[in-house]
């Protein structure tokens, strides 16, 4: 699942000019990794997807696009605070990146739910 997410940051940050210009060209490749391990961690989390599996935890994650909540909040604001201290970006920078992660989770969800998941056990 890494790799997906990996690849569709970085086509949603090539097709958002603005922010691929703010990222400095020899930062850019662990900036993406940045990115799609934050994304991975937060839909990998147990504790997020309860017994309800990925299914539920990219509902609750759909939802929260719509209204601005929590999982939404939580999500980009940890990954704002960790491009900020690694990589010394500024709050435009990071401001530009959280505001596109809503759209990017959106693609997401709709190329996971239009894939047949495997059976877990």
């Amino acid at each position: 699942m890494f790799d997906q997410i990996l690849q569709m940051v970085k086509e949603h940050l090539a097709n958002n000019p603005e922010i691929a210009a703010a990222i400095p060209a020899e930062q850019a490749d662990a900036v993406h990794n940045e990115i799609a391990n934050h994304l991975n961690n937060k839909l990998q989390n147990p504790a997020a997807a309860q017994s309800s599996g990925m299914g539920g935890i990219l509902s609750q994650i759909e939802s929260s696009l719509g209204s601005g909540g929590l999982a939404t909040s939580a999500i980009t604001g940890g990954l704002v605070g960790s491009l900020a201290s690694k990589f010394g970006m500024s709050p435009a920078i990071t401001g530009a990146i959280a505001a596109a992660l809503p759209g990017l989770m959106q693609k997401f969800m709709n190329k996971g739910t239009s894939a047949p998941t495997p059976a877990t056990s």
